[in-house]
């Protein structure tokens, strides 16, 4: 069995963290979520995994190699323009083959992983295998509805009046039909190959396509929120450890990860928090859920709940910085001139609130 993994989205609702980076390297407990899904499918047992990418393809490619680190191998399968996700399993024809596989959105965060998916379907003679979870409000996603067999008969994208609760979570197992049923589909209003359609066309003609409903939690990190929401959940399951130095002066909590060559110096930490390689913490407080990565300096600060990249420099705020996500190499201070005023250099689409 393979795996194929889409990672060509261009993640506008991102934006501006996605002007510069692919939004499937974005971190969540400071590691990329393309590295959690490249995990999860090695944990599942498969080894042989495609990536398909599109216009941030060469910093994929850099980000992630040959896979060797996590004792995989992935092949690159360019995809010309984001024409659905059908789309992107007609053009991994041939990588695939007419190996059964599974695919994965490079930007979902699901708890538990996929092997006892994989297990259920090796070990079955079903066509397809959708991936369901409960949610509340369904009319934001696709929607499954099951026959008295408990088999997919029917799904709809973004019902106004949902006739269930069962939402597509981005995880599918396909055999070789698949490539009959993305054939025989046409493009969309969107002109996308809707992978949805391509579902249908398996159950209308007859194969057998069944559910497999999680009952863990699960992310789309699709907006900065969605990013957070996701960040607090891992950081909640992360087994602590402290590889850099905290002196006398600071507090830090048994929930929390300091990374080698870090500094925690006068400040309290709690957690459930991560703190990344040679960031300093300095005079600060840094409450839960809280990730900050790499080579960051937080000094004289307050700050909660939030996402940091690397090589951040957060100082002297006069209020505490909260529930905010803030991109690589960014500053964040309190200038000592006058007149006093706010002074920001903001990228397309930022969002600040002022109080």
């Amino acid at each position: 069995m393979k795996g194929l993994i889409l990672s060509g989205g261009k993640g506008t609702r991102l934006r501006p963290l996605t002007f510069t980076s692919a939004k499937q390297l974005l971190p969540v407990a400071n590691t990329p979520v393309l590295f959690r899904v490249i995990q999860a499918i090695r944990d599942a047992g498969i080894s042989e995994i495609g990536v398909v990418i599109g216009d941030t393809g060469e910093e994929i490619k850099a980000a992630a190699g040959d896979g060797s680190r996590w004792g995989v191998h992935l092949t690159y399968i360019p995809q010309p323009a984001p024409l659905g996700l059908a789309h992107a399993v007609k053009i991994s024809r041939d990588y695939l083959g007419d190996e059964r596989f599974v695919m994965f959105l490079g930007d979902n965060v699901i708890q538990g992983g996929i092997h006892s998916l994989i297990r259920q379907f090796a070990s079955s003679t079903y066509n397809s295998q959708i991936v369901l979870t409960e949610v509340a409000d369904p009319r934001q996603y696709g929607v499954a509805v099951l026959d008295e067999q408990g088999r997919i008969a029917r799904l709809i994208e973004k019902p106004k009046d949902p006739p269930s609760n069962l939402a597509l979570v981005g995880i599918y197992m396909f055999d070789r039909h698949i490539f009959d049923a993305v054939e025989a589909i046409k493009p969309s209003w969107r002109n996308e190959l809707e992978i949805t359609d391509a579902i249908q066309w398996l159950v209308s003609n007859g194969f057998s396509v069944y559910p497999y409903v999680h009952k863990g939690w699960w992310v789309d990190t699709g907006k900065a929120v969605d990013m957070l929401e996701a960040n607090s959940l891992v950081l909640s399951e992360l087994t602590p450890h402290i590889e850099g130095s905290v002196d006398s002066d600071s507090s830090v909590d048994s929930r929390v990860t300091v990374g080698a060559g870090a500094q925690i110096i006068n400040s309290v930490v709690r957690g459930p928090t991560i703190i990344g390689e040679n960031t300093h913490i300095i005079n600060s407080y840094v409450g839960p859920f809280t990730s900050i990565y790499h080579d960051c300096v937080i000094e004289n600060a307050e700050i909660e709940r939030c996402i940091v990249l690397e090589n951040c420099h957060i100082s002297d705020l006069p209020a505490r910085l909260q529930d905010s996500l803030i991109g690589r190499n960014v500053s964040v201070g309190k200038s000592s001139h006058k007149p006093r005023a706010y002074k920001l250099t903001l990228g397309d689409y930022s969002q600040i609130e002022l109080h």
